[in-house]
Order: C-alpha cells, then structure tokens, then sequence
C-alpha cells in the first residue's frame, strides 16, 4: 500500500516577509536556502542544507482578520535541552515574541511560542519514552536539570 513517508515543508503566508524572514533565520537559525524577493516574494528555509533544500516556506501576502485563526501550529525538532535552552533565551530577548508555555509530553519536552506575525511555533526535544497523548506538564526548563525532565517525562509511561 502507498504510504507517505514524512512531512516534506510548510509555507505560511506573511504580513511582513523581511521581519518574519529576520527572525526565522537570525532567532531560529534556519539556513535560506533559496529566495525570490522581488518577483514571488517568497523565502526557503531549511535546517540542514545536505539533507533538504527546504523544509519551510515564508510568502508574501498574508490578508487576515485580527481573529483569524490561520494555523494550528508549526513544530520544529531541537536535538537537546541545552538547544531549547538557548532558544528560550533568544526569544524572551525578542520583543514581538510570546513564549506561552512549556511542557513535558512525555513524549517530548515542548516550548510553545508566538512568532512575530502570531502564528504558534512549538520546539521540541524528543524523548524515547511512550506515552499516550495529550500530556502537557509544565516544565521550568531553566531551573531543572535533565535528569529532572527524565522522571518528569517517564513518571507518565502507563503502567
């Protein structure tokens, strides 16, 4: 049976390209792989250059209601706490960005953030730990070691 592999990239629609392309690459440290300003307006990020030419798309010309709800949310991999760490610090450094919470899934450690445009943007920390899903136990990831984020996260493995 046919079967889809992964996700391949996202594109969203933005207000301002400049600002948005500014803070995915300078706060997030995704690579522009590729961009057409002028013509499309339209920037390629990716993480890792040798393996994706581009897992995510900014475009111009995002028309929404203040209230829109345009997308749930947009989740990037981190390969450790120190990394979300880091990137919780960028970001209280950035004034048109909101961190909403942070969490243990179990599953993963989760940083839940707004970008400057509003859209939700989780980073996240996998786990090798099975759990059953939703599990959302704040976390203080600046003030617990991560030894203490382990039992946190498998304190929820089911019996």
């Amino acid at each position: 049976m046919a079967r889809i592999e992964s996700l391949g990239h996202v594109g969203i629609y933005a207000e301002d390209l400049m600002k948005m392309r500014d803070f995915y690459s300078r706060v997030l440290g995704l690579t522009i792989s590729d961009e057409d300003l002028e013509e499309r307006g339209m920037t390629f990020f990716t993480a890792d250059k040798e393996r994706e030419h581009h897992e995510f798309v900014l475009m111009k010309g995002r028309v929404t209601r203040d209230d829109a709800k345009v997308i749930q949310q947009i989740s990037f991999i981190v390969p450790s706490l120190d990394d979300l760490r880091e990137f919780k610090t960028r970001l209280e450094a950035e004034p048109d960005v909101k961190i909403d919470r942070i969490v243990s899934h179990g599953i993963a450690f989760g940083m839940y953030f707004f970008d400057p445009e509003g859209n939700r943007i989780e980073l996240y920390v996998r786990t090798p730990y099975k759990v059953p899903q939703p599990v959302g136990d704040p976390i203080d990831i600046m003030a617990s070691t991560d030894e203490e984020l382990e039992a946190i996260a498998k304190a929820r493995i089911p019996a």
